[in-house]
């Protein structure tokens, strides 16, 4: 029998583990008949309702259920990560307990990685049901890690992932505090299919992402896996040196040969605070940098254990 180790991170989603395990174990026919048993591993995000309570009735009528409940709100990515650590199976999925990472595909997934594939990864084709303002601003960031990044990162992706025991040991070789799964799946490697499908709404309950965490959150990816910002910031301060040395001589000469005196108090001043902005700007891209080595530097764990089932 080979083992599938199925991932799932949980934050105040006590309305959907019930409906996600449903939806799983339709799919027992079909590991049964393909030789492969499986495990089901919640892992608690700190949740402040009862989420942990209902993952406590689910193992008491099946063992394949595990908890792994962390001492706080740690993230996602911690979360993740636990999960990969904890995971014993052959092969091993990430997947979104709010059922937009739908389970029906799992056995198209498996038998594709049973072609030869490393992994099976998922991107939505359509943002039905988002906020357009998020759906615009996820693909202008995409495109861009496209063009400042060498890591493979497709638009639309889901971190719903089915992998080899092989992919999920690289994954795990990788320790570094500020996590950015989409990146690290792409930088690892391996032979990836990928599969498409339509987007699918929340089951139950509301998003935990709201505008201003997901841009937090891709700043983390650019800096995580693109030195480009720091190239630009460089760049724009050899471009102002040499706009300043130009004008420079232009004063200079117009002096000299005209006599005129140095005027333009008023654009002088537009000048100073279009400087001062950008030397602000590009000091704030190397604070990003900084503060990423000083939380890599002080080696705390990514997760706090609180109880484990």
């Amino acid at each position: 029998m080979s083992l599938l180790s199925v991932i799932v991170p949980c934050y105040n989603e006590e309305e959907s583990v019930g409906l996600f395990y449903t939806e799983l174990i339709k799919n027992d026919a079909f590991f049964a008949e393909n030789g492969i048993d499986m495990e089901l591993i919640y892992i608690n995000d700190g949740s402040k309702d009862r989420t942990v309570a209902e993952v406590k009735k689910l193992r008491e009528k099946d063992e394949r259920v595990h908890l792994v409940s962390f001492s706080r709100n740690f993230g996602k990515e911690a979360a993740m990560f636990a999960g990969l650590e904890r995971s014993e199976g052959d092969y091993v999925v990430i997947m979104d307990v709010d059922l937009q990472d739908p389970p029906s595909l799992l056995p198209e997934m498996l038998s594709a990685i049973n072609e030869g594939y490393d992994s099976v990864a998922t991107r939505r084709v359509t943002r039905k049901g988002e906020p357009p303002v998020r759906s615009f601003f996820a693909r202008i960031f995409y495109r861009l890690m496209k063009k400042i990044s060498q890591t493979e990162m497709m638009d639309g992706a889901r971190d719903y992932r089915l992998m080899t025991r092989q992919m999920v040991n690289a994954i795990l070789s990788m320790k570094e505090y500020n996590r950015f799964t989409k990146g690290i799946f792409g930088w690892v490697g391996f032979n990836t299919k990928w599969l498409e499908y339509e987007n699918v709404e929340r089951a139950r309950g509301e998003t935990k992402w709201n505008f201003w965490k997901l841009l937090k959150y891709s700043i983390e990816g650019i800096v995580a896996f693109s030195t480009m910002p720091l190239q630009i910031a460089s760049l724009a301060g050899v471009f102002f040196c040499i706009i300043a040395f130009i004008m420079m001589i232009f004063i200079i000469v117009r002096k000299m040969i005209f006599g005129d005196p140095v005027s333009g108090w008023p654009s002088l001043v537009c000048i100073m605070l279009m400087t001062s902005g950008v030397q602000f700007f590009c000091t704030g891209i190397l604070g990003q940098y900084l503060a990423c080595t000083y939380l890599e530097v002080k080696k705390r764990p990514i997760y706090i254990v609180k109880e484990e089932l």
